[in-house]
């Protein structure tokens, strides 16, 4: 089964379109708006970001994006996200990873106030949502937890192993697949025994940021694999999970592009939405 983040992702803001139409007439007309900071020039933030703002654009949402140079200093960032915070019309505000290496970027994080934080990005969100209390989950853990739940792969009892460990998806899709009642193994690239470690797992999520890290040969039969990753490979796209031979091991699987992807920037504006 191939685990369709695309048309999922698709599905979700038709409906959320006409849910922003509805809610902007109680507002008499005013549009609520999702708020990108880009600090610095990175190309590939800058994707992402615009992205963004098409997602936005296809709902009825307003886009706001800030763009700041990547000489800003962590205070002038922490104004902008103080200056975005008191903005009523600003229902949610996404700070893009990664900052320029000087500003300290959990410190900018924390400063996101808990009702706009629809990135899941804040400590007090991370710590409200693994203790299975209300917050906005991290986007792109949030939106495998949609995609699993969508095609109905069981979770309950599976023994899931998370491969990355990062502030914003490893260690939330850990806490998430947890709270779905899952056996969880935390893995990263200092892990020994890995490919043992992974072929015990039921479900494989790979996080951890290097191209066809994971190989197939470790994936045991029927696995679900969920691959998190995406980087540009002699000029084609590939994931955290190696490719070939991914049809033949695998009972679902998300494709690299259009599994994981899509379904983090849906997952961004439907928080945001929930947030009007």
């Amino acid at each position: 089964m191939i685990l369709d983040g695309k048309l999922l992702a698709a599905e979700i803001e038709q409906g959320l379109k006409s849910k922003v139409q509805a809610l902007a007439q109680k507002l008499n007309g005013k549009i609520p708006a999702l708020a990108t900071i880009l600090v610095g020039d990175d190309p590939s933030s800058a994707t992402y970001v615009k992205m963004k703002g098409n997602a936005c654009k296809r709902v009825g949402l307003e886009s706001l994006p800030v763009l700041l140079p990547a000489s800003t200093s962590t205070e002038q960032l922490l104004d902008k996200i103080k200056e975005l915070n008191e903005n009523p019309l600003v229902r949610g505000i996404l700070l893009q990873h990664p900052v320029p290496k000087h500003i300290n970027e959990r410190k900018c994080f924390d400063a996101i106030s808990i009702e706009k934080d629809v990135d899941g990005v804040t400590s007090l969100g991370f710590g409200l949502m693994s203790m299975g209390e209300r917050a906005y989950g991290s986007a792109t853990p949030k939106g495998i937890i949609t995609l699993l739940e969508h095609y109905k792969i069981p979770l309950e009892g599976k023994h899931a192993v998370v491969v990355g460990r990062s502030a914003i998806l490893g260690k939330p899709m850990a806490a998430m697949l947890l709270n779905k009642n899952c056996t969880v193994t935390i893995c990263h690239s200092k892990t020994q025994n890995l490919p043992h470690i992974i072929g015990l797992a039921n479900i494989v999520v790979g996080a951890v940021g290097i191209p066809e890290f994971i190989k197939t040969e470790w994936l045991k039969s029927g696995v679900v694999a969920i691959d998190a990753g995406y980087h540009n490979k002699d000029g084609s796209a590939v994931g955290d999970i190696q490719k070939e031979g991914l049809e033949a091991v695998c009972s679902a699987y998300t494709p690299v592009p259009g599994g994981v992807g899509p379904m983090t920037i849906s997952t961004l504006i439907q928080q945001t939405v929930d947030n009007i």
